[in-house]
């Protein structure tokens, strides 16, 4: 019998989500250095999360003009 795809664990973390733990955002904000450890972890200020789409088709654009060039 095989299993539901509803079921299956795989990519589950690999997928974008709009909300973030409280972790999560306090990792965003030490990044952008806005974190200071004498902040409360309640009421954090908004993180912005965006989403980022990599053009598979540009990659083989500057290899085929690198080729050229040698």
């Amino acid at each position: 019998m095989s299993q539901h795809p509803s079921l299956r664990v795989g990519g589950v973390g690999a997928r974008h989500r709009n909300v973030l733990k409280r972790y999560e955002r306090i990792k965003k904000l030490v990044e952008a250095e806005k974190w200071d450890e004498s902040m409360t972890v309640f009421g954090l200020p908004k993180v912005k999360s965006q989403k980022i789409k990599v053009n598979k088709g540009d990659g083989k654009k500057e290899e085929k003009e690198g080729e050229e060039k040698k």
